[in-house]
């Protein structure tokens, strides 16, 4: 049998996304958006910006050169990996 996706909400920096994922990454989906957020705080705290692209970009560039074992736990690689790109083309969009 088949898995269907699930949309869920999510929200990085100030801005919400829709997105379809499989039930069984929805945990670890949102832990990794918490943990994007939580970063997106803390570079604004430590270093200038322009905006909030500006922080984000910077999380992207931290999270993606992350050690797998770090941040994958039992989330392949290609599943982070299409997440990046996800995000990526969200990002390119918003500032097209």
């Amino acid at each position: 049998m088949t898995e269907q996706l699930i949309p869920v909400s999510i929200v990085i920096g100030d801005r919400t996304y829709r997105i379809k994922i499989h039930p069984r990454d929805e945990e670890v989906v949102r832990k990794t958006v918490k943990t994007i957020n939580d970063k997106i705080v803390e570079f604004r705290t430590h270093f200038a910006g322009k905006d909030m692209q500006d922080y984000i970009a910077m999380v992207l560039a931290w999270y993606a050169t992350l050690p797998d074992k770090t941040s994958a736990g039992n989330f392949e690689k290609d599943t982070i990996h299409d997440g990046l790109n996800m995000l990526e083309k969200m990002l390119d969009n918003h500032l097209a």
